[in-house]
């Protein structure tokens, strides 16, 4: 198998990964486990994994200076703050109708871009945003029962703090690799969770099989494999190809949710989804 084959592969492996956050999510919630406590342990351990690979491979670097206020101060206030707003979106909408809105974040990221850093935007972008906004659109108003329209914008602020930590990392990291990044947003989640968890008397610690392997799986499924896969998929494709492959994650929220959750998936959420992943595509596309 040729190495773009393998780039390809391992994205969509991604993907899925980063779309079972969702449904493994709800299962966390039935469970009984807070929001604090869900995203304390999914960090944490996360941090625990992400940093022994890194260092097995020899590619652990530490920030210093401006790069880690930097680094630090986009995983406890950014990339917490995007997490969080999505696990509060589960409590209005199923975790497919989740998965799909917050897709939306490429076309802020866009926005962001052309106002603030000069990037030209194109008829296609523009397309591409006026399909996603009516994918949205659609889903919201024809199946309120789906998208609640509360969860509809909380989800979509969520989508539009993940476009500015994308657009800040970008611009003010650019001697940060990827990984390096990563490895400092993580923990500093961690530690934003954990004091929530402590100020609100909301932490706990699971009790059950199911609660534990909820809290694991989206550690290491959800989290910290996908992270790898894509970046190992990332270096053999591209930043293009990778980007419009990693679309199967809102498809995989959504079947995951119908298969295991028994959520309602009808003809207009299908169409809607459709003209978000249209969009994503659009805004991809080079």
């Amino acid at each position: 198998m040729d190495d773009s084959r393998v780039g390809a592969l391992f994205v969509l492996c991604s993907g899925a990964g980063f779309g079972t956050l969702g449904v493994l999510g709800v299962v966390a919630g039935e469970e009984g486990l807070s929001i604090p406590t869900v995203l304390f342990f999914r960090f944490a351990l996360a941090t625990v994994l992400v940093w022994s690979i890194l260092a097995i491979r020899g590619e652990l670097q530490l920030l210093s200076g401006r790069n880690l206020l930097v680094g630090v101060a986009l995983g406890a206030f950014g990339y917490a703050a995007m997490s969080g707003l999505y696990f509060v979106g589960l409590e209005f909408m199923t975790a497919g109708m989740v998965g799909i809105v917050l897709y939306t974040y490429p076309v802020f990221v866009l926005v962001l871009a052309a106002a603030f850093l000069d990037e030209p935007v194109d008829r296609q972008r523009v397309a591409a945003l006026l399909v996603t906004l009516g994918g949205i659109a659609l889903i919201t108003g024809a199946d309120p029962a789906a998208a609640d329209p509360r969860g509809v914008g909380i989800v979509l602020v969520a989508a539009v703090v993940y476009a500015t930590y994308i657009t800040v990392s970008r611009t003010t990291l650019t001697d940060v690799s990827a990984p390096t990044l990563t490895a400092h947003v993580l923990p500093a989640a961690a530690v934003t969770f954990l004091g929530i968890g402590l100020a609100t008397n909301s932490l706990s610690v699971p009790s059950t099989s199911v609660g534990w392997g909820a809290v694991v799986g989206i550690a290491v499924v959800a989290t910290a494999i996908p992270i790898f896969a894509f970046f190992a998929g990332l270096s053999r494709i591209g930043a293009g190809p990778a980007s419009i492959l990693s679309a199967v994650e809102p498809v995989v929220t959504v079947a995951l949710g119908a298969a295991f959750l028994a959520e309602p998936v009808s003809v207009v959420v299908l169409v809607g989804g459709g003209l978000v992943l249209v969009g994503v595509v659009l805004v991809t596309r080079r």
